[in-house]
């Protein structure tokens, strides 16, 4: 198939990418680089099914070039603004990138009839109130731009579908880690209390540390979103993707400091879009998809720490 992942250059997104290539499709990427980096992708610089294209997903004359000359068949949204807090900073700028961008990227394929998966995140719930976990049915709670931007979008996809007849699926990873994420302030925890424990850094919890995540592997997260697009079945869709097990961050941290470097506790950023439980019901995708995690968060985090160690501090 020809297929375009927009934020092909970012964490989640190289991993898309590489596991389409070795499925023998044509990939086309195009990313802005505001979150992705070209050293994510120079893999695949050398393979003749990898096309990678600079530019924005609001630029709408870009846009009707691409696909004009793409006969693209799938198309994967991952392009966006991802920051909680940078989104509670600027969140003109989140709705811009996040719900108009989407808009765009949905009129195109409209115009050309290209099936859609967009990616949201577990960010749009509401705290988990079921020992069973959060199922896609449970209420959401836009406590952030960010979240109120990615819940926007949905409707906007959900609603080509209902409109147009338009094949589209909803999917909301939890929280995805694992090689490639940024070890700085815009990466993810894991990622970033590696870094500090390699560096022999003492490792900061923001609050209590008494808030639960539900860690996905990005191999798994990949995998998922790219059985998502594959599949019939769950077109008009929402899935939920996770471990099915949540962490407290104090427990975490346990883990990844393993006695080498001490914890502390520090002020909480925004304290207002903490979701205090995250805990994924990944049912519906096993139904519809046959999908669940290979990885265990104590091989995630393994393997995480062994590609940090080479030196792929991002």
């Amino acid at each position: 198939m020809n297929i375009l992942v927009t934020g092909g250059a970012g964490f989640i997104g190289r991993w898309v990418v590489k596991q389409l290539l070795n499925k023998q499709h044509n990939v086309t990427v195009l990313d802005d680089l505001s979150n992705g980096q070209l050293n994510n992708i120079t893999e695949f610089e050398e393979n003749e099914a990898f096309t990678f294209l600079l530019g924005d997903i609001k630029n709408e004359h870009l846009l009707d070039e691409i696909y004009n000359e793409g006969a693209f068949e799938l198309c994967y949204h991952l392009g966006a603004s991802i920051n909680i807090q940078d989104s509670i900073d600027h969140p003109r700028q989140t709705f811009d990138n996040d719900t108009v961008g989407t808009f765009y990227i949905m009129e195109q394929c409209r115009k050309h009839s290209v099936k859609v998966v967009f990616m949201s995140t577990c960010m749009v719930y509401d705290r988990c109130f079921d020992k069973n976990g959060i199922t896609e049915d449970h209420p959401l709670k836009p406590a952030s731009p960010y979240a109120g931007s990615k819940i926007a979008a949905e409707n906007i996809v959900l609603s080509y579908y209902y409109a147009y007849n338009l094949p589209v699926v909803v999917v909301r990873p939890f929280n995805t880690y694992g090689p490639f994420q940024k070890t700085g302030g815009e990466g993810g925890v894991v990622a970033i209390f590696i870094k500090k424990k390699l560096n022999g850094e003492s490792i900061q919890i923001y609050g209590d540390g008494t808030q639960t995540r539900d860690l996905l592997f990005v191999e798994d997260c990949a995998d998922f979103v790219i059985r998502a697009g594959l599949s019939d079945k769950v077109n008009g869709q929402i899935l939920n993707a996770g471990l099915g097990q949540d962490v407290s961050i104090n427990e975490l941290a346990k883990i990844i400091a393993d006695q080498k470097v001490p914890i502390e506790h520090v002020d909480h950023i925004h304290p207002q879009s903490e979701i205090q439980k995250l805990l994924c019901n990944y049912e519906k995708a096993t139904k519809l998809l046959n999908w669940s995690p290979k990885f265990s968060l104590l091989k995630g985090i393994q393997k995480t720490e062994e590609w940090i160690k080479e030196g792929h501090l991002v």
